[in-house]
């Protein structure tokens, strides 16, 4: 998703591109004053204007009151995420498709064929391909993710571990 919203809202961010994220865009879309509240449509807004000040604002109020929903009906999104994930490595491990390493490959090849082509021959990018490229990136972060493991999953392994 939008690399912004994580950086402003961790968790909205997190459930926005995950299973809770229909409830993560309702609370963007209400602080926001948009009309749809759909996932996409506010996607669409994230990424296709710089916000302002106000409406930073108003998404920091959105992931407090997230928050207060999630504790109330005891709801963790990162295990939710990390669940997600772990679902589909266990599908993947009985199914054997190839499906997911070739869009793995498809998906890395066109990020870095991307950033070479920018950096290499100074390739002045158009918005269409910044948002490309956006995309990919963070395409390649779930790749990455759905491969080698989050560093949030990490993180909790690590703690564990040091707590036995």
């Amino acid at each position: 998703m939008n690399d912004l919203l994580k950086t402003i809202a961790p968790l909205l961010g997190t459930a926005l591109g995950g299973p809770l994220g229909g409830a993560a865009a309702a609370f963007i879309a209400d602080k926001l004053g948009l009309d749809s509240k759909t996932v996409k449509d506010v996607s669409e807004v994230l990424n296709g204007t710089k916000m302002d000040p106000a409406q930073i604002a108003q998404i920091k109020l959105a992931e407090i009151d997230f928050q207060k929903f999630c504790k109330t009906h005891e709801i963790d999104v990162a295990k939710l995420d990390m669940d997600n994930t772990k679902d589909a490595r266990d599908m993947q491990k009985q199914t054997r498709s190839y499906f997911p390493a070739t869009l793995s490959t498809f998906v890395t090849a066109g990020f870095f064929g991307i950033l070479v082509t920018m950096l290499v021959w100074e390739y002045k990018p158009t918005e269409p391909l910044l948002i490309m490229l956006g995309a990919l990136g963070a395409a390649f972060g779930a790749v990455v993710n759905f491969w080698l493991g989050s560093s949030n999953g990490s993180q909790r392994k690590d703690q564990m571990l040091a707590g036995k």
